[in-house]
């Protein structure tokens, strides 16, 4: 499959170009940078604006065979004459990045920039500087030069990512720690949920709830009425998720999910995709044996395609409150297993005919911390 490069690395394409441009004087229609992976990218020059104090011009980007909502869209870069600015260390010139349109400001701690800031990652803010100065020491200036990275069409893209999730408004980020876009990285996700763990503790909570994706959100808010908004979706990612957790300092854990999803964390296997494992209905049947429901049951339940079939049989047995107790209790077991002791983890299961199956011990306790805190938000 064929990689794609970050808007980080377009920006700096841009960045440089335009930098280029504004101190020899010559036209640019292509660039050439490297990456931090040590991959090259050639990029070519759109909507180039020549001025005496400022050149601006855009890099579409390319993400490859990555289905990335930004593929596609215009990244640009102004560099202007800064005359605030005078030569830095050993005469060296001084760049500033900041964000235009379409670029997203930061509104809430623990993110990799800090409030008030264009949501430019470190990466891409130090390779911008990199490819700026470059540019610098060929031409032999020394004085102060202002970047600004904006987007056409950041503002509406923003809605398909994680931005106003995560208090980053106005547009999208300048992402990427690579330079480089991997199909379909795993990395990326990982990383999302990193950024999600890093700020709710950065606001000075302990504990968090996670959900693998948008149903275990829309249960707790229809089933019991709490917004889970603020949550942390862990996709199928949970040992990793659980990982984080501890190395960021959480005490306590909830996770809330379908049956068909954290039965697998029921034996211990701490990626849920499909790929990884899928052993649902081998897992239900050991389970239910060991309630000593019939054999004829158990076999029932190996031939389902679905945990909500499976669930179903389990009702009409009249085991199932005993089997997803068991189930619920043995998530926690292996959510522990994996922090090490490191955390307290708690777990609600449910399916979507059957509504709630199980809850830990001490899963009702969460229920006061988060009307609590959902209370304080209002």
């Amino acid at each position: 499959m064929r990689y794609g490069f970050t808007t980080g690395s377009c920006a700096a394409a841009a960045a440089k170009a335009a930098a280029y441009m504004l101190l020899t004087g010559n036209l640019k229609e292509k660039i050439t940078i490297e990456t931090p992976k040590g991959i090259t990218y050639t990029a070519w020059l759109e909507d180039i604006c020549r001025k005496e104090n400022s050149v601006s011009c855009a890099v579409k980007k390319d993400g490859g065979d990555d289905p990335d909502v930004t593929t596609g869209t215009l990244i640009c870069a102004k560099v202007s004459y800064d005359n605030t600015k005078a030569a830095g260390v050993s005469g060296q010139a001084s760049v500033v990045i900041d964000g235009g349109y379409g670029v997203g400001r930061v509104t809430r701690p623990g993110l990799n920039q800090p409030v008030g800031n264009a949501a430019i990652n470190d990466v891409p803010r130090k390779m911008i500087t990199k490819e700026v100065l470059e540019v610098c020491r060929l031409a032999d200036y020394n004085g102060g030069l202002k970047v600004e990275i904006s987007v056409p069409d950041g503002e509406k893209l923003a809605q398909q990512t994680f931005n106003p999730r995560l208090g980053i408004t106005g547009g999208i980020s300048i992402l990427g720690t690579s330079g480089i876009v991997e199909p379909m990285s795993s990395q990326a996700i990982i990383d999302t949920i990193r950024v999600e763990l890093s700020q709710r503790r950065a606001e000075g909570f302990d504990y968090v709830a996670v959900a693998p994706g948008n149903y275990g959100i829309d249960f707790m808010r229809n089933t019991y009425g709490y917004d889970l908004d603020r949550s942390v979706k862990c996709s199928n990612f949970i040992g990793d998720t659980v990982d984080m957790a501890v190395e960021l300092g959480f005490k306590r854990l909830l996770i809330t999910g379908h049956i068909g999803k954290l039965i697998k964390v029921a034996g211990g296997i701490m990626n849920t995709h499909s790929r990884e494992a899928d052993c649902r209905m081998e897992l239900l049947a050991a389970f239910a044996a060991r309630e000593h429901v019939s054999n004829d049951i158990i076999c029932k339940i190996l031939d389902c395609v679905t945990t909500e079939e499976a669930v179903g049989i389990l009702k009409d047995s009249e085991k199932l409150q005993a089997v997803m107790g068991n189930v619920a209790g043995r998530i926690c077991y292996y959510l522990e297993k994996r922090a090490k002791g490191k955390l307290k983890a708690d777990c609600i299961l449910y399916a979507n005919e059957f509504g709630e199956l199980a809850k830990s011990k001490e899963a009702a306790d969460w229920f006061i911390l988060l009307e609590q805190e959902q209370a304080h938000r209002i």
